[in-house]
């Protein structure tokens, strides 16, 4: 039970995200890479503060996993400048559709090949956010696709890496600050984006709590679930999004939530109860 709640809360955060940098970029408030960077720094002040408050920070406390660090620069990068030009329910498509095909594969290249049944879950599951996001009438935008891709992709492999990190708030405190270096560079180069208060504020809030808190929370539960549950879980995201539209902004309840709702969590549970 407990493990099923701190994965709910992960993904609310997670959700929140989502909601944060598209209002952050629709508007626009501000532009993608800058978001990115602001949210990388935020989220590395906040981890690193926490580890200097608790006198974690000594010499082999800047030694990241590269492999982690390129994964959440892909993630962070590609996931903002992607919903510049993406229609919401597009984007999250092919984002959590990346993120299972990226973490499946991953799964059986370490020798933990999924079963069929595994497979079906997760296939249910994106057919239910299919079902959901209806992204039949957006007009598909190649390079905003392109970089959503390869956010997916980096985000599987830092969900990979951070299965198998020995100290969750170490990890990830490492893969923030050594994402920041590049992250400038990126914006270096995309010279003249637009920046607001409000949009930095957006960028603060969605990288010290969701992104960095959340992440935290997101690396210490990896270690304890399977690569499966933790891939199949996070299907749940824009279901939990737009259920929080439902409650804070009393949006409409629709035959089509419940319908896709039960396509996905039922898709969720199959995947997981086909593991055991």
């Amino acid at each position: 039970m407990r493990i099923f709640f701190l994965i709910s809360i992960t993904m609310i955060a997670f959700a929140a995200n989502s909601v944060l940098n598209r209002l952050a970029l629709v508007e626009p408030q501000i532009g993608p890479f800058s978001f990115a960077l602001i949210r990388l720094i935020a989220g590395a002040g906040i981890l690193w503060g926490i580890l200097a408050l608790r006198g974690q920070v000594g010499r082999h406390s800047f030694r990241p996993n590269i492999l982690s660090v390129f994964g959440l620069a892909l993630y962070a990068l590609g996931f903002s400048f992607a919903y510049v030009t993406l229609d919401a329910g597009l984007g999250a498509l092919l984002l959590f559709g990346g993120v299972q095909l990226t973490m499946f594969i991953g799964a059986a290249i370490l020798g933990k090949t999924p079963m069929p049944l595994q497979w079906l879950g997760a296939f249910i599951g994106f057919i239910g956010l299919a079902y959901l996001l209806n992204p039949s009438n957006s007009v598909i935008d190649p390079l905003g696709a392109f970089f959503m891709l390869l956010a997916a992709f980096g985000w599987g492999v830092y969900t990979l890496v951070g299965q198998r990190a020995g100290n969750a708030h170490l990890a990830a405190a490492q893969s923030f600050l050594f994402t920041i270096p590049i992250a400038l560079v990126v914006w270096m180069f995309s010279a003249g984006e637009l920046i607001t208060p409000y949009g930095v504020f957006l960028a603060i809030l969605s990288g010290a709590i969701f992104s960095g808190l959340g992440y935290l929370l997101w690396f210490s539960v990896l270690p304890q679930i399977t690569t499966i549950t933790a891939a199949v879980a996070q299907l749940s995201v824009p279901i939990i999004a737009m259920l929080g539209g439902m409650v804070f902004l009393s949006e409409p309840f629709t035959i089509q939530f419940a319908v896709a709702s039960v396509l996905v969590l039922g898709g969720i549970a199959l995947s997981i109860w086909a593991g055991r």
